[in-house]
């Protein structure tokens, strides 16, 4: 029997030790972008209103960064909406956010501050334009809300914006014609239920959960906007970004509609700023990818975030971070 000196194979020992951690470092940095450190410290993600799809998909997200990244706290920011939000991400307020692309083609149109300093992170899902009424309603469509007490979103939300466009284009004057009510979905809800207000419009993923739970204890309908969807695309920036759709006759189940509804959706695209850290974005970036089927599980729209189409972040230039992840998972 051949017997091995006790220095040799302590020596071969530490040999397959320092191989075994070679390997085990080299493992960490290629799961690290490039080597870089771990990134660290505190970022702000302004959301939507409380009960919005905005600040739950955040809410989410928020715990997947928490795995991925455990170093960076990520704390939520309650807002109105895109308005808002993107006013927060260009005055330094906030890190990210989430708005919808009508909301920031105008926010660049009007040249808001900071408006060239916004960027691109990813295409998400889009919003369905909701116009919900009691079951019982004559209105069946827009030009109808004259003379209603209509809830038409908060003055920082995208769905002011929306509102004001539809209303002006079935030829009412969001002012003079209907009796506007600025809330949110927190409250919209309530005020139908009392009576309050007679329509209210909202724009969020499908299903949202307020109206979701509305149409459970109270008898609703949707209201079709599709009469409306060639006029707002034919009338230019930003309302380009309007496309036409169907919201399922099951996509509120409870509700007294009959069939289908047409509609309009517009995609939201996570917003950041240029001199947001690359390294970040490009985790950042990650996991909004990565989470998309754990978030879709609670947040159905988060299920439509697809590797193919969040790339596209017009109007926004895509900031440096997120063209690198895209490019590093090329196949």
């Amino acid at each position: 029997m051949h017997l091995v000196p006790p220095r040799v194979s302590r020596r071969r020992a530490l040999w397959g030790l320092a191989a075994l951690l070679a390997v085990l470092a080299l493992s960490v940095w290629w799961l690290r972008p490039f080597g870089e450190p771990e990134p660290r410290g505190e970022i702000t993600f302004s959301t939507g209103v409380p009960t919005g799809v905005y600040h739950r998909y955040g809410d989410l997200l928020q715990q997947a960064l928490a795995t991925d990244m455990p170093r960076m706290k990520v704390r939520l920011e309650p807002s109105e909406g895109s308005q808002q939000n993107l006013q927060r991400v260009a005055a330094g307020e906030a890190d990210f956010t989430i708005a919808t692309a009508d909301a920031v083609a105008k926010y660049r149109l009007d040249r808001k501050p900071g408006a060239g300093r916004l960027r691109g992170v990813a295409r998400l899902y889009d919003d369905y334009v909701q116009l919900v009424v009691p079951a019982g309603s004559p209105v069946q469509s827009t030009k109808d809300l004259k003379g209603k007490r209509v809830a038409v979103g908060q003055a920082g939300s995208g769905v002011r914006l929306i509102s004001d466009r539809l209303l002006a284009t079935a030829g009412l004057d969001p002012e003079r014609d209907i009796t506007p009510v600025s809330i949110g979905i927190d409250t919209m809800p309530a005020e139908m239920e009392a009576g309050r207000i007679d329509a209210f419009f909202w724009s969020g993923g499908l299903p949202t959960t307020a109206v979701r739970e509305l149409s459970e204890r109270f008898e609703i309908r949707l209201v079709q906007l599709g009469d409306l969807v060639d006029r707002l695309q034919g009338s230019g920036t930003p309302s380009r970004y309007y496309r036409s759709a169907v919201m399922p006759q099951d996509a509120y189940a409870r509700a007294r509609n009959t069939s289908s509804v047409a509609t309009l959706a517009v995609p939201n695209l996570l917003v950041t700023r240029d001199d947001t850290s690359p390294e970040l974005t490009e985790r950042f970036t990650a996991t909004v990818i990565s989470s998309r089927d754990r978030i879709g599980h609670e947040v159905h729209a988060a299920q439509l975030v697809d590797l193919r189409t969040a790339i596209y972040t017009d109007p926004l230039p895509l900031h440096d971070g997120a063209a690198r992840y895209y490019r590093s998972v090329k196949p």
